[in-house]
């Protein structure tokens, strides 16, 4: 099959899933287009047992898909800039300092402590990796999906700066994430002997560094080509070209793309730049024109989670790895948040049991799947990307559809104060 009958079949699927969803499930449309694309997989592996070829054309056209570079090289920039959009940005300014601490040294804590914690729990199931794998996935685990959670955090009535702290720490810990992760892979790959500290320093200084500064010159460049015109049509090109040119200059200087598809993003959608360079029919079609595409990745993005099911290796021990390493990541994840929000809770005035939220809330979504599937074979691959895909399914339906329920449990959903 080739691109473009991929692709449709892609989206055909996910409308009809999504229409399934909307009338029958009334779930949250990622969760739903998830739920339904795995029980859609269970059913297409059941009736292969009677009509083989079925099963054969899903397995095709799940291989004809190249997961990670889909997602890394191409849908992220996309998802990430339309959620940047969207973002109350007088909020995420109030909550910068916890959020920057959360995103950086909530990862590399959060990277470490599961690394650790899941070293030792293969080694007791008798399934030990190497350390240095063990910290990859503790790298790829890390980073939190803010889609998947933003409706229901609306929906529940969450507090919007509890909103803007996990919705923005999502945002940029994706960044942050995914450059801890090629880090530690070069190290994987080069032996941690051959690695010198400065070269940690420079690669991640490079990365993160050069994603901030690249994504301050595309904000500005958007700025000044629109305020010098009034022409929708144009404008909503002009920040289709800022993603797409964007990311890809990005890649070419070795600078963290979705870092700087996020600080784009906080600039285009900031109050001040949107009265000084656009109408307000550029500022409705400019986000339309986005929550379209963002509708549009993500239902095919949750719609291959689900199919995946069908050409992931799995393994008894993984598997029961996979589901021992929840408590495990979710555990890490709580130690990681704890210094950030004892430092702010009082000056900010957290909301009671933010940080209780926050874990639960802080979903694993489509990047950890993606850099799992990065993995080289010797870095311990399948079994890694069983215990990512066992985390991931559990994350996004049994934390993402109970969240909202404990937001308004604790009565946050009574007061917009914190």
């Amino acid at each position: 099959m080739d691109f473009f009958t991929v692709l449709t079949i892609l989206i055909v699927l996910s409308a009809l899933f999504g229409y399934i969803n909307i009338r029958f499930l009334k779930l949250p449309i990622t969760i739903g287009l998830m739920i339904i694309s795995i029980a859609f997989s269970l059913a297409v592996l059941a009736l292969g047992q009677v009509v083989p070829s079925l099963l054969e054309w899903e397995s095709n056209l799940l291989r004809q898909i190249d997961f990670h570079r889909l997602l890394m090289e191409g849908m992220l920039s996309f998802l990430l800039f339309a959620g940047a959009l969207h973002v109350d940005f007088g909020q995420l300014k109030a909550q910068r300092w916890p959020i920057l601490l959360f995103a950086t040294l909530g990862v590399v804590t959060s990277t470490f402590l599961i690394g650790i914690l899941s070293y030792f729990l293969l080694q007791a199931l008798g399934a030990g990796l190497p350390f240095i794998h063990c910290l990859l996935f503790g790298a790829l685990i890390s980073p939190t999906d803010p889609i998947a959670v933003l409706g229901i955090l609306k929906k529940a009535g969450a507090p919007e700066k509890l909103e803007a702290k996990i919705v923005g720490e999502s945002l940029f810990n994706d960044g942050i994430g995914v450059v801890v992760f090629i880090t530690i892979y070069q190290i994987a790959q080069a032996g941690a002997g051959h690695f010198e500290m400065s070269e940690v320093g420079l690669l991640f200084l490079e990365e993160v560094g050069g994603g901030i500064v690249l994504g301050l010159g595309l904000g500005f460049l958007a700025f000044h080509l629109m305020r010098t015109i009034d022409d929708y049509e144009t404008e909503v090109l002009i920040t289709l070209a800022l993603v797409m040119g964007g990311y890809l200059l990005a890649s070419s200087l070795h600078f963290s793309g979705p870092l700087a598809m996020v600080i784009a993003g906080l600039m285009v959608g900031n109050e001040r730049f949107r009265t000084s360079s656009m109408s307000e029919v550029t500022e409705t079609y400019v986000d339309k024109f986005w929550e379209l595409m963002d509708v549009l990745f993500n239902a095919i993005l949750f719609v291959i989670i689900g199919l995946e099911i069908l050409v992931l290796p799995f393994e008894t021990p993984y598997l029961i790895a996979g589901l021992l390493a929840i408590p495990l990541t979710l555990l890490a994840r709580y130690i990681s948040l704890a210094g950030p929000i004892a430092l702010f809770s009082k000056r900010l005035e957290f909301v009671p049991k933010t940080g209780l939220i926050m874990t639960w809330g802080g979903l694993r979504g489509g990047i950890s799947i993606a850099l799992a599937l990065s993995l080289a074979e010797h870095m311990s691959r399948t079994p890694l990307l069983t215990i990512t895909y066992v985390i991931v399914i559990f994350s996004i339906i049994v934390q993402g559809l109970t969240v909202g329920e404990l937001v308004k449990r604790t009565q946050l959903g009574k007061t917009n104060a914190s």
